[in-house]
């Protein structure tokens, strides 16, 4: 036995015992069974997700968080089916998991439970994997540990026939059923049915699923071979080695530490998308499929191949943000369903004999929570952006299928030359902030980032030709890695933090018709606002906050009104609306990310806080469901709902029962208005239709930036003005920028029912 591809220990049935039955409907069975709990696994994961919403926001890394408990879940419920093999009899085993699934159906129909109180917005992690613990940790648990219980049963009652021999291909059923739930959430079951009505079917599929092992043990019952306590032995294959045990464990971090880091990556560095979340784990679910079936599609030389040729490209884009979108997309989660394809199938390849099945899935499990774990619990504590995706590619690289042949010297020269192009570029970029003359001659001649793009793509060649020699291979990616950090972006970024709600940056660029220098703070891949350095304008709000969008407008008119007029803003961004705040005002921001409060108030970064507004300005952290709703009823003249622009949309912002909230808190006269601009998302019709439904009279507009104006002057902006009667909103009528408007008959959005898939297509439309 090596440490290479292990051939399962043969199994032998005992001596006068009847031979197992490889049957068709025994393996459909199994199989179905097997499907179903994978299916209702992967749907909870979105469903209880949005539970979270109302309480924690709509931050990717809520669902990075989120998605460590359900990988330690899925270990615990690996456990429980590993411990559970130490009793011989598979009668008691069934009877054993039977009682544990009907103990969990006790938390059924799923819901949150509020025993932890509301959620701590500067340490929010442990929140919310204790709710999620508390709240769906047992079912979840239970279902998990299917895939491998229902395998290990049928490999036991099926030795000594060649299906019982290679269990493991029931893995493939797992996850297909895995993979098709996942992509139905989001496309059938969330545009289709209301959350209570989610919930209430997803009981209803855990009692079939409780049926259907029965229905399994009814089977084991029924076997000759059963009548004693003891089932038909498999022959104890020899121990995993320590060595082989670290390597699956690690074979399994990797690729779960790329799913939550593409996602990052892309939201972060590239440009978020709604759904973004779907296509790393559904490409992480098709890349178990491929490599548990008998006979895989793509073969482990063609990914190793494929794989170093993807992660050539990428690393040569690392540090680009201007090419197009799509092919950035489309090129890391290339190399990312590659990566993640080569090391589940030397995963598979390694998979021990039947007998060490739940053992083997065990070390599986373990690899996922270490690997999510770093990502989204350490990574952010240990660094300001996400260096930990390129950190997890090159980790990769050593764990490629190594060339044991002696290198050549050719081979020698290549690796060579691969390190010295790539270290290069930091190199030709430090010279070049030193030697202005050299820098100059540089720039006439090629662009910095094209030069630094060939020398890299350059350095990544050598890599790709010396591939099979792992050590070399990933030395060289890392340095090709290390030197995309230096090429240019669109901004010069002067500071840059990271909280748990993402990576927010701080950017200096120059805008001449503003005066000169500008900061702009950017989350993300959106901009949240931008403040002009010179004396003179610096307290001009620029942006969607400009006196001439409909969110300036507004504020105007209200203080035209009233002399005295309480205002709150839901999103402080770099706290432009702070410079309309006058003496006589009262000005509250409810902001749920306090490293953005800092930024605001940071008078080196931002002055519209300390310098612009008149008076004091107060923050209250949290989710603003929660916060705005121990507000006093009639608080607010003007209400502002800023939340939107961002490609996560807080959808529990813009639901009947929020905005309702929302009006309830307006004085007789007072307005709240929605800022709706978004990239992706129609959003602005659930909004008319959720006003509509409340009877309460909004207006519509669509601010067009001025072609002539300062790059941020203003921004396009539209937005709905809502009141709680006719009267409020007569000087807006009498405005023309303002009109009257209809939901064209979308339904609104409710706590129970939201169609992100509808907003999107609307807005392809």
């Amino acid at each position: 036995m090596t440490d290479g591809t292990l051939t399962p220990a043969q199994t032998q049935t005992p001596s006068g015992a009847q031979q197992p039955s490889g049957s068709l409907l025994t393996s459909a069975l199994f199989a179905v069974a097997i499907f179903t709990s994978a299916s209702l696994v992967f749907v909870v994961q979105p469903m209880v997700t949005k539970l979270i919403l109302p309480l924690l926001g709509g931050s990717p890394a809520v669902w990075n968080t989120a998605m460590v408990f359900f990988q330690s879940a899925l270990l615990a419920g690996y456990l429980y089916a590993h411990l559970l093999q130490k009793i011989g009899s598979l009668k008691l085993q069934a009877l054993v998991h039977l009682g544990a699934l009907v103990l969990a159906a006790l938390f059924l129909p799923l819901q949150i439970n509020g025993l932890m109180g509301e959620p701590d917005t500067t340490a929010p992690i442990f929140w919310l994997l204790a709710t999620l613990v508390i709240s769906i940790g047992a079912p979840f648990a239970i279902l998990s540990a299917t895939a491998p219980l229902l395998q290990a049963w049928f490999a036991r009652l099926q030795a000594g026939t060649k299906a019982g021999q290679n269990p493991y291909v029931l893995y493939a059923a797992s996850n297909l059923g895995s993979f098709l739930a996942l992509l139905s959430y989001p496309v059938l079951i969330e545009p289709m049915a209301a959350l209570s009505a989610q919930r209430t079917v997803w009981s209803l599929g855990y009692g079939f699923f409780i049926a259907l092992v029965i229905g399994l043990a009814l089977l084991i019952w029924s076997r000759r071979n059963m009548a004693t306590a003891q089932a038909p032995a498999l022959e104890r294959s020899a121990p995993i080695p320590v060595k082989r045990k670290l390597l699956l464990v690690l074979l399994a971090a990797i690729p779960s530490s790329l799913m939550l880091g593409v996602t990052s990556h892309l939201s972060t560095d590239v440009a978020s998308a709604p759904f973004l979340w779907v296509v790393p784990l559904a490409l992480y679910l098709l890349t178990f499929v491929i490599a548990f079936q008998n006979r895989p599609w793509i073969p482990l030389p063609v990914t190793l191949m494929l794989q170093a040729v993807a992660l050539v490209l990428v690393v040569t884009m690392m540090g680009q943000s201007s090419s197009s979108i799509l092919f950035l997309f489309g090129a890391h989660l290339l190399v990312f369903f590659l990566t993640t394809l080569m090391c589940h199938q030397q995963m598979a390849a390694r998979k021990p004999a039947p007998d060490r099945l739940t053992e083997f899935y065990l070390l599986m499990s373990l690899g996922g929570v270490l690997g999510g774990a770093f990502t989204a619990l350490l990574a952010p504590m240990l660094f300001k952006t996400v260096i930990e995706y390129p950190i997890v590619l090159v980790l990769a690289c050593l764990v490629r299928s190594p060339d044991n042949k002696p290198t050549t010297r050719n081979q020698h020269i290549i690796a060579v030359a691969g390190v010295i192009i790539a270290a290069s570029v930091p190199i030709l970029f430090e010279i070049m902030r030193y030697n202005e003359p050299f820098k100059t001659f540089v720039q006439d001649h090629i662009t910095l980032s094209r030069l630094a793009q060939f020398l890299i793509l350059g350095a990544g060649i050598c890599a790709f030709l010396i591939r099979d020699k792992v050590v070399m291979f990933a030395v060289i990616i890392a340095l090709c890695t290390y030197a995309g950090q230096h090429v240019t972006r669109s901004y010069n970024y002067i500071f840059t933090d990271r909280s748990f709600f993402g990576v927010t940056r701080i950017g200096r660029t120059v805008d001449l018709d503003m005066g000169g220098d500008m900061h702009v703070m950017v989350h993300g891949t959106t901009l949240h606002g931008a403040q002009a350095r010179h004396p003179q304008v610096k307290c001009q709000p620029t942006m969607y906050y400009a006196n001439s969008t409909p969110l300036g407008q507004a504020a105007l008119m209200v203080q035209k009104r009233d002399p005295a007029a309480r205002m709150g803003i839901v999103g402080l961004g770099s706290g432009a609306m702070a410079s309309y705040k006058r003496g006589g005002d009262t000005m509250t921001f409810f902001e749920i990310d306090p490293m953005v409060d800092r930024m605001a108030r940071n008078p080196e970064l931002f002055t519209f806080v300390s310098d612009c507004a008149q008076g004091p300005v107060d923050t209250v952290l949290g989710d603003a469901r929660l916060t705005l709703q121990k507000q006093p009823k009639g608080s607010f003249d003007y209400l502002l709902i800023d939340a939107f622009s961002s490609d996560a949309v807080p959808a529990h912002l813009l639901t009947r029962e929020a905005i309702a909230m929302y009006v309830s808190l307006l004085s007789d006269d007072g307005v709240v208005v929605l800022h709706l601009s978004n990239r992706h998302l129609d959003i602005v019709r659930p909004a008319m239709a959720a006003a509509e439904a409340l009877k309460a009279p909004f207006l519509h507009q669509v601010h067009v930036k001025n072609s002539e104006s300062a790059e941020y002057a203003e921004a396009s902006t539209e937005a709905i003005i809502i009141a709680r009667n006719e009267a409020a909103l007569t000087d807006f009528k009498a405005d023309n920028r303002w009109s009257a408007w209809d939901s064209g008959g979308v339904k609104p959005w409710t706590d129970d029912y939201v169609d992100l898939f509808g907003a999107l297509r609307r807005h392809m439309q």
